[in-house]
């Protein structure tokens, strides 16, 4: 059971819809307690604006932000279209903390990324399960298979999870008729979710890539197809998050979230407090990485295309 905060409600309840009124940037805090951008949406706001990766905002409006905590220094970044706001923005190589004026726009947050690589492996990025992330993830699902890949990886890194209806549609996509997760209550009964047969993705080779921020959905997806041997996971263990929760909102806007059950894979392995483990762990380089260079990937697409 959890208390939501009015504003941090407010932010997941707009983020579930797949649109915000913002600047148009993945944002998270950092080991210092600076937000950071992570990277800015294409041809949105702050990518205009001139903001790069890496960059740390350390003020809002003239406001520090600075030990903040991510919902509350999103809130005062956020607002209504058209209008702007400015942040004192922190940038490696640079000496002094300068300012950006950013217009904020009505954004449509990016839920899937599409690639067919030179390698012959096609790369689908899912970022969270909005209310259209399935439609969305079987378009570029149909669109990489038309190009006949040798293999795709499904990228659910910093993928924290959204709607389950959408998580069990997703992993619909790659399995034929089988259990895709059990919803297990505190009375014993339980809930089984199967997935269908005649999807698109039921026969190309599949490497799921997920980390310590793949959670909820994430997890969901990922332990069906590790269970029932469709794919195989590569990276590093993951959040561990399968309760489910019931949100009862509050007269202030806030929520309190009450557990209601939990979830388990096809095989009976519990999700939350444990996690998923990789069958091929490659774990993030503590050093800088060069840019442009992922390891993980590298590794799903060696695997793809040598099968081992």
């Amino acid at each position: 059971t959890a208390f939501i905060e009015p504003e941090v409600a407010a932010i997941l309840a707009e983020d579930a819809t797949g649109e915000f009124e913002g600047i148009g940037a993945f944002v998270d805090m950092d080991e210092e307690g600076k937000l950071e951008i992570v990277q800015p949406f294409e041809g949105g706001p702050a990518e205009k604006a001139g903001l790069l990766a890496g960059d740390r905002v350390l003020g809002v409006d003239g406001v520090s932000i600075v030990g903040s905590t991510l919902y509350e220094a999103i809130s005062l970044i956020r607002g209504p279209a058209d209008t702007e706001v400015t942040l004192l923005i922190e940038r490696e190589g640079v000496a002094e903390p300068f300012e950006v004026t950013v217009t904020r726009a009505r954004l449509e947050i990016p839920v899937v990324e599409m690639e067919m690589r030179d390698d012959g492996v096609g790369y689908i990025r899912l970022y969270e399960f909005s209310a259209t992330a399935s439609k969305r993830l079987e378009e570029s699902l149909e669109e990489l298979l038309a190009q006949e890949p040798q293999g795709v990886v499904l990228d659910l890194r910093q993928n924290p999870g959204g709607w389950l209806e959408q998580a069990i549609k997703v992993a619909d996509l790659f399995l034929e008729e089988s259990v895709i997760a059990v919803e297990r209550f505190s009375d014993g009964t339980e809930q089984p979710f199967e997935a269908r047969p005649g999807d698109v993705g039921e026969d190309v080779p599949l490497v799921v890539l997920v980390d310590g921020g793949s959670a909820s959905a994430s997890e969901i997806v990922a332990g069906a197809l590790q269970d029932r041997e469709r794919a195989i996971l590569i990276g590093e263990p993951t959040f561990g998050k399968g309760s489910v929760q019931r949100p009862f909102t509050l007269s202030d806007g806030s929520e309190l979230r009450v557990t209601t059950a939990l979830w388990f894979t096809p095989n009976d392995r519990a999700i939350h407090g444990q996690g998923l483990t990789p069958d091929i762990e490659v774990p993030w380089p503590e050093e800088d990485v060069e840019p442009g260079t992922d390891p993980q990937l590298e590794r799903a697409v060696e695997y793809l295309l040598t099968g081992e």
